[in-house]
């Protein structure tokens, strides 16, 4: 992917903290939940409780479509992100220590919170396949889609790795 797109994706995950996903229901109908999140990078974080059906929904089917926007005053400044991501559990302790601490730094009004236990609220990791990048300035519902390649993902992924392997929060 171009780089002013990576620049422009990575600068509108870290605007905001709430994201609408969407999972695909057993029926077949999509079920759109508003969900809180944190990124590192291209790579988004968030817990979902395990008895949910959103978390039932992605153990069927980890294709999500993922919305990130806020409310413009005018139509012509929207700007967002439509992602169509998979989503797997994170069970790597190091990971998951590591995607704790993304999401205190987004989220750090959740210090006061007891920590959550992974076995009732699991953390998962959703990676970005394609992007739609929405930008109205340049035309009403102007988007650029862009697809998500490992090399766009390595200096976020890999790069981690190492990292996760030993990092625990005490």
């Amino acid at each position: 992917m171009k780089s002013q797109f990576k620049r422009q994706i990575v600068d509108l995950l870290n605007q905001h903290r709430i994201m609408t996903i969407a999972t695909n229901r057993p029926d077949g109908w999509p079920q759109a939940t508003v969900v809180s999140y944190a990124n590192d990078g291209l790579i988004i974080y968030c817990r979902i409780s395990r008895d949910s059906q959103k978390c039932a929904n992605i153990a069927r089917d980890p294709r999500v479509s993922l919305a990130i926007a806020k409310d413009y005053p005018q139509p012509l400044q929207i700007r967002g992100l439509s992602i169509a991501a998979h989503v797997v559990e994170v069970t790597d302790r190091g990971e998951r220590d590591h995607a704790a601490e993304v999401l205190l730094q987004r989220y750090p009004e959740y210090k006061v919170l007891p920590r959550l236990d992974p076995a009732a609220v699991p953390t998962f990791r959703l990676t970005p396949e394609f992007v739609s990048v929405l930008d109205y300035s340049k035309g009403f519902g102007h988007s650029d889609l862009v697809k998500v390649t490992d090399n766009d993902l390595a200096e976020f992924v890999e790069a981690r790795r190492h990292h996760w392997a030993g990092f625990h929060v005490a």
